[in-house]
């Protein structure tokens, strides 16, 4: 009778760790995300209210623009400036153009990242269209808006003083075709996404001087 009892507690244990385990994976996403952008970890860029002041005698600093697409989207994506150059606190503008180049109307999502991954904690958006899915039609294109600042504290960081240029990277990938409720194989993509953009923006930095 003890033995049936063991037993049956050791089934119902193997079955439930499973299940904690893949509630745990499923909770700690949108954690890991959310300890991403409070940090800067990973290249992550945070999000902000506003811009601070930016004092007339800031330095300056050069923002370049990274863009990378899926190879499942049949899109044309990239920014409109490749590089600008703007003083630490100060608001800036830029914008990216996506071009529908298929014959079906396509939802996209775009996951984004600074490089030097070190620069992610002084990186800020104040908006952006990565935080909504875009949809276009058969040819349809549009450009789209992020506005940013950087921390005018990454002056003061000595781990940081040797950046003068800051890249910022979005990857677009198809979310139309997403399985409904699928969310931690859509984040696993997201994830995988960030990291190519982060190594292409590398590469640009490397090559590009």
């Amino acid at each position: 009778m003890a033995d049936r009892r063991r037993n049956r507690r050791l089934a119902i244990a193997l079955l439930a760790a499973p299940l904690a385990m893949g509630a745990l994976a499923w909770a700690s996403v949108p954690l890991y995300r959310l300890f991403c952008q409070v940090t800067g970890f990973g290249g992550t860029p945070g999000i902000a209210a506003e811009a601070p002041q930016a004092a007339a005698d800031a330095p300056s600093i050069e923002i370049r623009f990274n863009a990378d697409i899926a190879p499942d989207l049949d899109w044309r994506f990239g920014p409109v400036e490749r590089a600008v150059t703007v003083r630490l606190g100060e608001p800036a503008l830029a914008f990216y153009r996506a071009e529908n180049l298929g014959a079906e109307p396509v939802t996209g999502a775009a996951v984004f990242n600074v490089t030097p991954l070190k620069a992610g904690a002084y990186f800020s958006k104040i908006d952006c269209f990565c935080f909504t899915e875009q949809k276009l039609g058969p040819g349809e294109s549009v450009d789209m808006p992020v506005s940013f600042f950087v921390d005018p504290d990454i002056a003061d960081d000595p781990n940081v003083r040797d950046v003068g240029t800051i890249t910022l990277s979005y990857t677009f990938f198809r979310s139309d075709e997403e399985p409904p409720g699928d969310t931690e194989a859509a984040e696993q993509q997201q994830a995988e996404a960030g990291t190519q953009a982060a190594a292409a923006a590398n590469r640009e930095q490397t090559h590009g001087g």
